[in-house]
C-alpha cells in the first residue's frame, strides 16, 4: 500500500482529467459564437489553419493519420490567411471556413487548451509537463511505495512517477534482493539510458576502483555524470545487501538550495547561474572514455527558474576556464553553495535496507554517503541504473490517459 505522503503528492496526478484541464485553460478564453466574422488576432488565425491536418476535415493528402503527424509544409501556408465563416456544430464542434473555402472542424475544448492567453498557456505546459515541485528538507519523509505493486497496477505506477516528478526522490520497498530488478522496473517506463559504466552498475568495494563509488569512503553530495553534457535524468539504486556499519545515504533538494541560496547571497547564485565550469572523466568499464564538457552549476530557464543542478567535485576538471579576476569569486560562490547544502536542516540522511530501491530525480536531487566497514560477513552490494526524462515523462503521460480513461 502507498503511504500517505506519496498519495497526497500524486493524488492530483490521478484526479485531473484532460476536460477537467481544458475546462479551466477555457476561462481565459473567448468562448466560440455562431456568428461568422474574424477571430481575435491574425497570429491566432495562421496558427489555427496551421493545425488543420490534425483535425478531422483535413484533406488527406495534407496529413499522415497513423504517425499523428502534421504534413503540411510551413512553406505552403499562408500566414496572413483571414478566415471566412465560424460556428459552433454539433457536438460542441467549432467548424471554420476559410477564404479559400476549405472547411476545418475543431473540437472546443482542443481550442480553448491552445489559447494564447497567459492562464491557458500555463495550464497547459502544467498539464504537459508537471513543472510545479515540492521542496523539502531534513523533515522530509521519503513517499514510498510497494516495488511488486508499481510493475503490477497502473494506477500505483503512476502515483509512483509524479510523486517522483514532484517530490525528486520516491522509495519502491519490497524489490527482491538479486542483481536485475532495476532492469525489471526501467522496463515498466520504457528503457534503460547506456553509460560508459554499462547499463547497469554495481555499486561494491572493488580492487583498484574506476570510480570512488566503488570504493567505501565517504562520498560529498553530488549530481551523476555532469561530464556529460546531457546527464542522465533518473537514476535508480537497489540495495541488496548493506554494510553492518555505516554507509547511510545522504541527499538534499538542489531545487530547494538554489532558491536559499538566491534569497541569502544573490552574487554568488548569480555565478553559479553564469558560470560556465569544465567536467571531466576518463577510464574504462563497458569501454574507454575520455569525456569533456562545461556546464553551469545552476541552470536555470528564461524565467530564473531553476532547471538542473551540475556538482560533483570528483570529476570537476582541474582546468578552469575564467579570467583570472573570477576564479575567487567563484570559489567564494562554490562554498556559499555547499554551506547551505550541508546545513543539519537541509540534509536528508537515509539507510537503506535490502530490498530498498531509491528511485530519484539526478538533475535536482544531490546524493552522498557515508564512509562503511567492509567485511567478509557485511558486504554492501548496490545495483544501479540511469534513465532519460524524456521516456520517464512519455510512461507518466500514457498512464494519467489510461487511468483518467478508466476512471
Amino acid at each position: 500500500m502507498w503511504m500517505s505522503t506519496l498519495a497526497r503528492v500524486a493524488r492530483p496526478a490521478l484526479q485531473r482529467s484532460t476536460s477537467a484541464v481544458a475546462c479551466q485553460a477555457g476561462r481565459a478564453c473567448r468562448r466560440p459564437g455562431h456568428a461568422a466574422g474574424p477571430l481575435p488576432s491574425r497570429p491566432t488565425l495562421t496558427h489555427v489553419r496551421g493545425q488543420q491536418t490534425l483535425v478531422s476535415a483535413s484533406p488527406p493528402e495534407a496529413r499522415q493519420t497513423s504517425a499523428q503527424a502534421r504534413q503540411l509544409l510551413i512553406t505552403d501556408l499562408d500566414i496572413h490567411s483571414g478566415i471566412h465563416s465560424v460556428e459552433v456544430i454539433n457536438d460542441n464542434k467549432v467548424s471554420v471556413v476559410w477564404p479559400d473555402q476549405h472547411t476545418s472542424v475543431f473540437d472546443a475544448e482542443w481550442l480553448k487548451k491552445r489559447c494564447f492567453s497567459s492562464a491557458a498557456r500555463q495550464s497547459l505546459q502544467e498539464e504537459l509537463f508537471l513543472n510545479e515541485r515540492h521542496h523539502w528538507d531534513s523533515e522530509l519523509r521519503i513517499p514510498t511505495g510497494d516495488f511488486q505493486e508499481v510493475l503490477r497496477d497502473d494506477e500505483a505506477a503512476l502515483a509512483w512517477l509524479s510523486a517522483l516528478r514532484r517530490v525528486g526522490i520516491v522509495c519502491l520497498k519490497g524489490a527482491p534482493t538479486e542483481r536485475g530488478q532495476v532492469a525489471r522496473l526501467a522496463e515498466r517506463i520504457g528503457y534503460l539510458r547506456l553509460t560508459f559504466y554499462g547499463h547497469t552498475w554495481q555499486v561494491q568495494d572493488k580492487h583498484m576502483a574506476n570510480n570512488l563509488a566503488y570504493t567505501s569512503k565517504k562520498l560529498s553530495l553530488h549530481t551523476d555524470y555532469p561530464a556529460l553534457h546531457f546527464s542522465p535524468g533518473v537514476q535508480f539504486v537497489h540495495c541488496i545487501s548493506q554494510a553492518v556499519e555505516g554507509g547511510e545515504s545522504e541527499m538534499v533538494d538542489g531545487f530547494h538550495m538554489a532558491e536559499l541560496l538566491q534569497r541569502e547571497d544573490p552574487e554568488a547564485h548569480r555565478t553559479l547561474t553564469s558560470t560556465l565550469v569544465d567536467f571531466t572523466d576518463t577510464g574504462r568499464d563497458y569501454c574507454d572514455f575520455l569525456l569533456q564538457s562545461k556546464k553551469y552549476i545552476i541552470e536555470v530557464d528564461r524565467e530564473g527558474r531553476v532547471q538542473r543542478i551540475n556538482i560533483n567535485h570528483a570529476t570537476r576538471d582541474s582546468v578552469l576556464d575564467l579570467p583570472v579576476r573570477q576564479v575567487q569569486p567563484f570559489y567564494r560562490a562554490m562554498r556559499a553553495f555547499a554551506d547551505i547544502m550541508n546545513r543539519p536542516e537541509n540534509l536528508l540522511d537515509y539507510r537503506m535496507e535490502p530490498g530498498d530501491m531509491l528511485t530519484f530525480d539526478n538533475w535536482r536531487l544531490l546524493h552522498g554517503r557515508k564512509s562503511y566497514v567492509t567485511g567478509p560477513d557485511s558486504s554492501r552490494h548496490l545495483e544501479g541504473a540511469y534513465l532519460d526524462w524524456d521516456e520517464v515523462m512519455s510512461r507518466l503521460r500514457i498512464l494519467r490517459k489510461s487511468v483518467n480513461k478508466r476512471a
